[in-house]
């Protein structure tokens, strides 16, 4: 059994949502048949699908049949870019910032090994990118612009809609990694303009392992996963019914409630702010103003993410940081390095994340306990 815990790190994951977990139910029970097969069992299986493709559909601004229905959002993000690179013969050129999620850098990292031309497009010290920039590099062989609606680590906003603008009078793909953005903010793909966006069940309250890609009629996708042609063929495999009803579930709740939910995220995030920035030597990371309701990201001068962390966690409470260790060596949010924020201060960086089931007693408890964590810390540096 999991201790209690002060639970700010809704960037990483949201707790399922009770109304999520009744109607995954039956599809775990009486509804489990395959829904490819035409007899009852598979017709209730193929009902919920149909059923929460419409609700993501209807979430997202797309049609059902623009819904492509994944085993998460990194899928998702590869079958975007993959299935894009696969279906040209001419254009190479692939265009992101370096602030992007793993899933998308790694992937562009994949294809630039089998030939294709991967370019980073600056950003500015808030995680912005510029429109001017993206234009500038835009080639005739230019394939693909990479750049996600909202970034996990400072929640920075990106201005999605005006480069897939450029984009499209330039017959160039625009993709969107949107999983931070559903359910934070009004996300329609039809007004940002973009050619494909990824989604994720388990940031809004729904189950892990589900996820979707918007493809719209018109864009080539190559899949990459072939075998019954499910999906309408852009992604084969036995569709997982309890995740995806679970999925369309979460969509429809969150989107009910974004007239309501984000101002009370957004009350809990400045009150976090206001403190810990009166606090000597700590610093907002991302933008200002154009970031999700949600999201904190602050560095502290002359402490370790990661030291932090262990001791709120010790105080049962839950944060992130954007540094990742590998091979046992801390290395500073490579998202940051991006952003030219220097590693004195990257190093310090720390996430809190607000979500459906934050309280005010959740902000007192960080507001408590990490202002002496860090005077201790930094005293052991004297």
């Amino acid at each position: 059994m999991v201790k209690h815990v002060h639970y700010l790190d809704y960037a990483a994951t949201a707790p399922i949502l009770p109304d999520v977990r009744e109607a995954m139910l039956p599809y775990l029970d009486d509804r489990w048949g395959n829904p490819s097969s035409i007899y009852a069992a598979g017709r209730e299986a193929r009902k919920g699908i149909d059923e929460a493709r419409e609700k993501l559909a209807l979430a997202i601004g797309a049609t059902p049949e623009e819904i492509v229905f994944t085993g998460g959002g990194t899928e998702a993000d590869n079958l975007a870019i993959t299935g894009a690179a696969w279906g040209s013969e001419k254009r190479k050129h692939i265009l992101l910032p370096k602030l992007e999620h793993h899933a998308v850098l790694d992937t562009c990292e994949w294809l630039a090994k089998i030939g294709f031309d991967v370019e980073f497009i600056p950003v500015d010290a808030t995680g912005l990118v510029s429109p001017d920039d993206v234009a500038s590099r835009l080639r005739d062989d230019t394939l693909i612009v990479c750049l996600m609606l909202a970034n996990n680590e400072i929640g920075t906003i990106e201005p999605v809609a005006e480069i897939a603008a450029l984009c499209r009078d330039r017959g160039v793909i625009t993709f969107s990694d949107a999983v931070q953005a559903l359910g934070k903010i009004h996300v329609d793909v039809k007004a940002l303009g973009v050619d494909l966006a990824a989604f994720s069940a388990h940031k809004i309250g729904g189950p892990k392992g589900t996820g979707a890609l918007y493809v719209p009629r018109g864009v080539r996708l190559v899949p990459h996963t072939h075998g019954g042609g499910q999906e309408r063929g852009r992604r084969s495999g036995t569709e997982n019914p309890a995740g995806i009803v679970g999925f369309g579930t979460a969509a429809e709740i969150v989107g009910n409630e974004l007239e309501s939910e984000p101002l009370r995220w957004t009350n809990h995030r400045d009150r976090l702010r206001d403190a810990l920035l009166a606090l000597p030597d700590v610093r907002l990371n991302g933008h200002p103003t154009k970031r999700l309701p949600h999201n904190l990201n602050v560095s502290v001068k002359g402490v370790v993410g990661e030291d932090v962390l262990l001791m709120l966690d010790a105080k049962g409470i839950a944060a992130s940081t954007g540094s990742a260790c590998q091979s046992g060596s801390v290395e500073p949010s490579y998202v940051l390095a991006a952003c030219g924020i220097e590693r004195r201060w990257a190093e310090g960086a720390l996430r809190f994340t607000v979500g459906r089931r934050t309280t005010d007693a959740d902000v007192d408890a960080v507001l408590t306990e990490l202002p002496p964590i860090i005077e201790r810390l930094r005293s052991y540096k004297r």
